[in-house]
């Protein structure tokens, strides 16, 4: 399963869960509940105990939206691929790793806005952080099952590790300090892509390496946001005030230094050869001219949930969107044995 078949993120599905919630995974999920008697709490403001309009508000539209996001991609993203009896696929070193960052990418922050959305609900701190990490591996977990019938994929192991570890990098923090220290991130810039001239194996046919970008990853930003692997840097984003023991530090408390992971010179899953879907037709690049090759990234960050505004909304809004890395300068180190610094890098 590719990163950008996950459809990031799905704001507040969390609760669908907990409306089927068994007490041997939720523990004293009914008796530690207690219903909130106000229904005046302004909108952005998390109940401090269970609200029942929220909760079943939550429920309602996360049980539709899951239903229709899987059959929508079942009747429309599969509609056209050819089905198989249920079988793994091994697509361990596609696209250099980017893709299964991104998995951990994408469960770590559907764990974390899950999470949110219980506690925006009132529900108890514990039972929203298990509810949040079941909700996002059978959201992945599902889209995993639709990829092993079909004939062009299959069920990938290396998919589910990686949905877990971001899972687990959500739980890990939560269980040892009851707040994220270490955030998984996101940031895309599109390269330049070259004009040289391909040939065909048959020499029949001729493309550029841009129109093969252009055509496997779209135009729009949007799109390659989501799409490009050339132009994804997936970041862990550290918040270096949590970590000291003075917290009366002087120490910006939302400013991070972020690891960035990113490749270039993708233009196909594997290796340097491809056969274009639509057209049946083969091509095969010379690895010497731009060969594929990782970068690392050192780079500073800010964690938006750190800065505190008199606005509910706002805060609200910094934490939705606190899985998109700022631009700031960078260190890149790559694998070509190159070490560069970037003044802004998004």
């Amino acid at each position: 399963m590719k990163f950008y078949k996950s459809k990031f993120p799905y704001i507040f599905l969390c609760l669908l869960l907990l409306s089927f919630a068994p007490n041997p995974i939720f523990g004293q999920l009914n008796q530690d509940f207690v219903v909130s008697e106000s229904s005046k709490i302004p909108f952005f403001q998390p109940a401090d105990s269970l609200h029942k309009g929220r909760f079943w508000t939550c429920a309602s539209i996360g049980g539709a939206a899951y239903v229709s996001v899987v059959f929508g991609l079942s009747q429309i993203w599969y509609a056209d691929v050819e089905r198989e009896p249920f079988h793994l696929f091994n697509d361990w070193g596609e696209w250099r790793h980017v893709d299964k960052i991104g998995h951990a990418l994408t469960s770590y922050n559907y764990t974390r806005l899950a999470f949110e959305g219980a506690r925006w609900t009132g529900v108890k701190r514990r039972n929203a952080m298990w509810t949040a990490a079941g909700l996002s591996f059978a959201l992945q977990g599902t889209i995993e099952v639709l990829d092993g019938y079909s004939a062009k994929w299959g069920f990938s192991v290396p998919d589910i590790g990686f949905n877990t570890a971001g899972i687990g990098l959500f739980v890990g923090q939560e269980l040892l300090w009851k707040e994220q220290r270490i955030i998984m991130k996101v940031s895309s810039t599109v390269p330049t892509y070259p004009t040289d001239m391909l040939t065909s194996i048959d020499g029949m046919h001729t493309t550029t390496y841009r129109d093969r970008a252009l055509s496997l990853y779209g135009k729009k930003f949007p799109e390659t946001f989501i799409k490009d692997y050339n132009a994804q840097t997936n970041w862990l984003s550290f918040n270096i005030h949590s970590f000291m023991k003075k917290k009366d530090t002087r120490f910006p408390k939302w400013l991070n230094v972020a690891v960035g992971y990113g490749a270039q010179n993708m233009y196909e899953g594997f290796n340097y050869d491809w056969v274009e879907e639509k057209t049946g037709i083969a091509y095969q690049r010379d690895p010497d001219l731009y060969p594929r090759y990782s970068q690392m990234y050192l780079s500073f960050d800010v964690d938006l949930t750190k800065i505190k505004t008199k606005s509910r909304f706002l805060n609200t809004l910094f934490s939705v969107f606190n899985f998109i890395k700022i631009p700031a300068p960078a260190l890149e180190f790559n694998t070509l044995g190159n070490v560069r610094f970037l003044p802004i890098y998004f």
